[in-house]
């Protein structure tokens, strides 16, 4: 048998994540088995287990799927010179105009994540890997005096988490609810948190006035 190129392997793994996504989101993590994939994606067991062994593996490489889509937006927003509006749009791509049930599966996976060591450990890893790029960043807005919030790195950092929470568990269980109005008004609740420092007042601020100078 021949071997698959590099390119075909990656899009078979995606196409086989994205069949336990749908399955996982529908049925829940426990309810669905391995043959309930095999057919979703349309392949054989064999096929299948090429790929992921277990319903654990296909956990893992969502997960990590998951992430390397969030180290794309956060390169987006971290290098934005208008971070609010970059906030706004990464908010908007991910709480409405992406697929909802990607949103049911990152709370599939939280859920599992209670009951499961294994899976608990890739939440976690996720977990922190977000909150560490958001922590990193805020002291780096911090130190380039581009905001002064009442609270540290470490404190934003942990109040973002709990807010993306929200969010993702909110826009799973409410169709209903409309996320497009509610997007601007949490990132304006964000910018009253982080306190941003005016660029004008800054560069003004940074030099001296003519009498401070002949002072």
């Amino acid at each position: 048998m021949p071997r698959l190129k590099p390119d075909t392997q990656r899009a078979r793994r995606d196409h086989i994540l994205d069949a336990a996504e749908q399955c996982f989101a529908r049925a829940g993590f426990h309810a669905t088995s391995m043959q309930h994939i095999c057919r979703e994606a349309g392949v054989s067991p064999g096929a299948l287990y090429v790929y992921f062994r277990s319903k654990e593996d296909l956990i893992a490489g969502l997960a990590e799927r998951n992430r390397l889509e969030f180290q794309a937006r956060f390169a987006q927003l971290a290098e934005a010179t208008d971070f609010f509006a970059a906030l706004e749009a990464i908010g908007n791509a991910y709480f409405v105009e992406d697929e909802a049930y990607h949103r049911q599966i990152c709370l599939e996976i939280g859920m599992e994540s209670t009951r499961s060591a294994t899976v608990g450990e890739i939440h976690r890893s996720v977990d922190d890997f977000v909150r560490l790029n958001f922590e990193t960043l805020f002291q780096r807005m911090i130190d380039e005096g581009r905001i002064r919030p009442a609270h540290d790195a470490a404190a934003l950092a942990k109040v973002f988490m709990v807010i993306g929470d929200g969010l993702f568990w909110r826009s799973a269980v409410d169709r209903s609810f409309d996320m497009a109005k509610t997007i601007p008004d949490i990132v304006e609740v964000i910018r009253q948190l982080l306190n941003p420092v005016d660029a004008s007042s800054t560069l003004h601020s940074a030099k001296p006035t003519v009498e401070e100078a002949a002072e």
